[in-house]
């Protein structure tokens, strides 16, 4: 919800287009949009397709697997930075728009 929350924050730091991943399949995220508001859209990853391709961090709870929480900011198809671990959650939009904001090129400060 942090990225909800600072979503206009996130576009005016320079970030053209926000999506969150998660391991649910897709009618669960249209209904966690719905629910929680999202200004943007979130993206299934249930056969982990994406995540083993970029060996991206796991965990298994409950017998169940899931994500980790990170964030990529990717820059024309590459990935530019990562930031992982993700903690506290609660501020971890704040700490990614001043990353955007301090790694804007400099014609567009």
């Amino acid at each position: 919800c942090g990225f909800r929350d600072h979503h206009l924050d996130l576009q005016a730091a320079g970030a053209r287009r926000v999506f969150g991943l998660s391991s649910q399949d897709t009618s669960y995220q249209r209904e966690a949009v719905e629910r929680l508001h999202l200004p943007f859209e979130l993206l299934s990853d249930a056969t982990f397709t994406w995540a083993d391709e970029l060996r991206l961090p796991d965990l298994i709870a409950g017998g169940q697997r899931f994500h980790r929480r990170l964030t990529l900011i990717l820059d024309h198809g590459t990935i530019g930075h990562v930031f992982y671990p993700v903690f506290p959650p609660s501020t971890h939009a704040d700490v990614v728009v001043k990353w955007l904001e301090d790694h804007r090129p400099v014609g567009a400060r």
